[in-house]
């Protein structure tokens, strides 16, 4: 299952019983290891180094073959553009060459110059290379400066539209932190609160508790009042007015009934004589079936007075 890297000269039976066991792998295809291999040797031959050992994995080689694939498109890239570069700067040093023969011949060396024209032709030429022109004409330092100008331009607008962003941003920072100071400041006083806050809430609590115990109790007790009244008759018709009437009315009988009361106590000191007696109580009995019946005539007419 496992093979060196830095054995690139393993035979290729090896290779082959690998790619058996591992049943068609991808990962363990033969010819994704040889390019592995060459790859791998090739990088360290050019720093003087031997490949490291390390397990053959799928995902491993499928990793390395990815890098070296990429690595190869971007060596190939690089070596196309360095041939290029090599082929531009053989035409330059040409060119130089038949420019150099043009100059001695019209008798404009360098060194024939003399040392003011040859450093304003430096400056010049450094001018031209720092706006990017290809000659030296006059149009062509115009355009140049004013393409300058022109991105000047642009580059002091957006300087200016960053100063204004920034001048909102820092005073929405200010709003921030003055705003941040406002709630550290509400926050610290909530927290100082908290303690009477707590204190209160738990004489609230006590106080509710305790209501509710007196609702409980009071409720009890309008249970038993009204189970009261239903057991002595008791009607919502029968208005305090009503009573107090018949209040009055009791207190008129009991002062007619009253003479008649003291009589027959009187008559308890007599000597007993049946048959007067019997006609004494037959007589009160009369008297007191009388007044019985004009107690409810009263309270008859009492209580159609009311309706």
């Amino acid at each position: 299952m496992s093979e060196s890297v830095g054995r690139p000269d393993a035979p290729s039976s090896l290779i082959g019983s690998e790619s058996s066991k591992n049943g068609g792998n991808t990962g363990f295809d033969v010819s994704r290891i040889a390019e592995v291999k060459a790859w791998l040797v090739s990088q360290f031959d050019v720093v003087g180094k031997d490949v490291p050992d390390f397990e053959y994995t799928p995902r491993s080689i499928t990793h390395l073959h990815n890098i070296a694939t990429c690595s190869q498109a971007k060596t190939q890239a690089a070596t196309i553009v360095a041939n290029d570069f090599r082929q531009k700067a053989a035409e330059y040093r040409s060119q130089a060459v038949r420019i150099r023969e043009i100059l001695e011949q019209v008798g404009l060396v360098q060194e024939s110059l003399p040392s003011n024209v040859v450093s304003s032709s430096q400056v010049l030429a450094n001018v031209s290379n720092l706006l990017n022109i290809r000659d030296t004409e006059l149009s062509s330092f115009l355009v140049a400066m004013a393409d300058l100008s022109l991105r000047k331009t642009a580059v002091e607008e957006k300087r200016a539209k960053v100063q204004s962003e920034s001048k909102e941003l820092l005073d929405y920072t200010r709003k921030a932190i003055a705003r941040l100071t406002y709630l550290k400041r509400t926050l610290s006083q909530l927290e100082d609160e908290i303690v009477p806050c707590e204190a209160q809430m738990e004489q609230w609590n006590t106080n509710v508790a305790i209501m509710d115990s007196k609702e409980r109790q009071y409720l009890q007790q309008y249970s038993n009042y009204k189970a009261m009244l239903n057991r002595v008759g008791y009607i919502p018709e029968i208005s305090h007015g009503v009573l107090v009437e018949m209040a009055e009315h009791r207190k008129e009988l009991e002062r007619k009934t009253k003479p008649i009361l003291d009589t027959l106590r009187s008559y308890q000191d007599l000597p007993p004589d049946k048959a007067l007696a019997a006609l004494a109580i037959e007589d009160k009995k009369r008297q007191f079936a009388a007044a019985e019946k004009y107690l409810e005539d009263v309270l008859q007419s009492a209580l159609a007075s009311s309706e």
